[in-house]
């Protein structure tokens, strides 16, 4: 089956070549003709798996289509066979390629999917060049309005950012998420963007700018005396004074446990300043026996007894 479909392969290039060449009588090469062999030539080797071949037939397709609109999808399948191939560098590098001239051909919708599909495929090799990929293909969906794709690429950026600790990147991208939100009036998921900030900008040691968040998002109808906004303010107190197991209580409940993972796994990492605080349950003091002086792990007890603070 795989040598039948290889000969398949063969005989589409060799159709093509004839398309392309000139004699007396034909004065210019049937580029159109040549393309249609060259993608079937590309299919057939496709289906034997000879990746690397079809790869060459499709980029021979893109080069035959020349300024066609086909061309952009020549483009994109010979990416994806490099995919196949495991090269996924130069996967990405052909699909960018080919959204860029679906852009200029006047398809940004196609643009955008081959640009999210980019995105994917890179996705564990390389995330920085995911995040870049992802935010791009939100800027396309936003210049065409379409803010609900936008802002579903927007939250694939940032929730990669997070992963790789790029807090400061990840506050600007959910502050665009959120804006975007506020804008179609999905204000629950306001809300929880304001949890996924604030858990940022905590990691980050800015508790200015967490306590900011917060305060600003008073302006977002129903967030003042919602869950999220009582739970935000028992999370910035416990910070605040430095209260570990009132942090932690915080971040282990529902409300932040179900959140995206990447947000979930902050919480739970949170750590005040200066690692905090422990609550000691009250122990009943034993009475000394007349005589016994205290020793002097006992004097040092007694002088923190009352706290650090």
């Amino acid at each position: 089956m795989a040598a039948q479909k290889i000969n398949e392969g063969l005989e589409h290039l060799a159709k093509a070549e004839k398309y392309l060449k000139t004699g007396f009588l034909k004065w210019k090469p049937d580029y159109d003709s040549a393309a249609s062999e060259y993608g079937k030539a590309a299919v057939a080797f496709k289906n034997a798996k000879q990746f690397e071949q079809a790869k060459d037939a499709c980029l021979r397709e893109a080069i035959a289509h020349e300024n066609n609109r086909a061309l952009c999808r020549a483009y994109e399948q010979a990416g994806m066979m490099l995919k196949e191939m495991q090269k996924l560098p130069e996967a990405v590098q052909l699909i960018e390629k080919a959204s860029m001239m679906y852009l200029e051909n006047g398809t940004p919708d196609t643009a955008a999917m081959a640009l999210e599909r980019a995105g994917k495929l890179i996705e564990n090799v390389d995330p920085e060049k995911a995040v870049q990929l992802y935010q791009q293909t939100a800027n396309v969906f936003e210049n065409e309005e379409r803010l609900r794709q936008a802002v579903e690429l927007l939250g694939k950026a940032s929730r990669l950012l997070v992963r790789g600790r790029r807090f400061d990147e990840a506050a600007l991208s959910i502050q665009k998420e959120k804006n975007i939100y506020k804008e179609i009036e999905n204000y629950p998921t306001c809300y929880k963007k304001t949890i996924a900030q604030v858990l940022v900008h905590l990691h980050r040691n800015d508790y200015v700018a967490a306590e900011r968040c917060v305060r600003e998002s008073y302006s977002i109808p129903g967030f003042n005396g919602s869950e999220d906004c009582a739970a935000l303010e028992q999370l910035l107190e416990g910070y605040d004074q430095q209260d570990q197991d009132q942090v932690s209580d915080v971040c282990s409940s529902p409300l932040f446990k179900y959140m995206d993972n990447d947000y979930a796994k902050l919480g739970l990492s949170l750590v005040v300043p200066g690692g905090g605080i422990k609550k000691k349950s009250p122990a009943t003091p034993q009475a000394k026996p007349d005589g016994v002086t205290a020793t002097a792990a006992d004097e040092e007890e007694d002088e923190y007894s009352g706290g650090l603070c």
